[in-house]
């Protein structure tokens, strides 16, 4: 089916949330990919169940990883509530990415041929609302007169496309490497293979969070790829966001206090 309009209804809630609100740091972990889940007007994209649970919509794991952060690093976190699946909120709304017709294996019906009209009421209902949230409590941050220091946290799979991965975490940065060069300094000669832009880059579109709301106004900025197979338990989001947090206060140390 396609979802022409009325996207979100009362019931189902805001298309953003934001925990932690409160937090003392300056750091705001961001978390685009938090959810699985589609609004009832979206019905199943045309998908199958075991579609709708796997990484196509969503990040493993990454929400509990950075819940974990937020208050390990006393950080403000922002996530998505709903799939990526309906609208990608990693991609800008020109990006054929943000309500992709096909991801990895697996053909998305419900996002074939969408009219202009459609994708301006998905990208209404939840890429406007979910940036505008992130940029209000980077706003409520310098409001304190502290120095934003956005994060944003994703998970990827061990396998792609056949190919095993061997990295654990990747640090991921744009034009500004400052604080992810800091940590993976920090990472070098840790319990995890650490490595710089991988499994992915810049110039695989994935930096739009850090292009719209940090580079352009010089706050420190990183974002990390967890292997989801190291957090697929409560125990492992533990151990992962233990490490993480020790990483990314150091590196922020570094680059500034948050």
């Amino acid at each position: 089916m396609l979802v022409r309009s009325g996207i979100l209804t009362s019931a189902d809630g805001d298309a953003v949330a934001v925990e932690n609100a409160t937090a003392g740091s300056g750091i705001v972990l961001v978390c685009e990919h938090a959810s699985a889940v589609l609004p009832a007007s979206a019905g199943d994209l045309g998908l199958s169940a075991e579609a709708l649970a796997s990484h196509i919509a969503w990040d493993p794991g990454a929400l509990a990883v950075a819940r974990l952060l937020a208050g390990k690093l006393d950080g403000a976190l922002v996530h998505q509530r709903f799939s990526r699946l309906l609208y990608d909120c990693n991609r800008p709304p020109e990006s054929s990415a943000a309500m992709p017709e096909k991801s990895e294996i697996y053909e998305i019906p419900g996002n074939r041929e969408l009219s202009p009209a459609e994708r301006y009421a998905r990208t209404a209902a939840l890429y406007v609302p979910f940036h505008d949230r992130v940029n209000h409590e980077i706003e409520r941050v310098l409001a304190r007169g502290v120095r934003p220091v956005i994060v944003t946290v994703h998970s990827f799979t061990p396998v792609y496309f056949g190919q095993s991965r061997a990295v654990e975490i990747g640090i991921l940065h744009d034009t500004d490497a400052r604080l992810a060069d800091a940590m993976l300094e920090a990472a070098k000669g840790g319990p995890y293979r650490v490595e710089r832009n991988v499994p992915y880059g810049p110039e695989d579109g994935v930096t739009h969070s850090l292009r719209l709301h940090a580079i352009p106004y010089g706050h420190p900025n990183v974002m990390i790829e967890v292997r989801n197979d190291l957090i697929s338990n409560s125990v492992g989001q533990e151990v992962m966001a233990d490490y993480l947090a020790t990483v990314i206060a150091g590196a922020v140390a570094v680059v500034g206090d948050a």
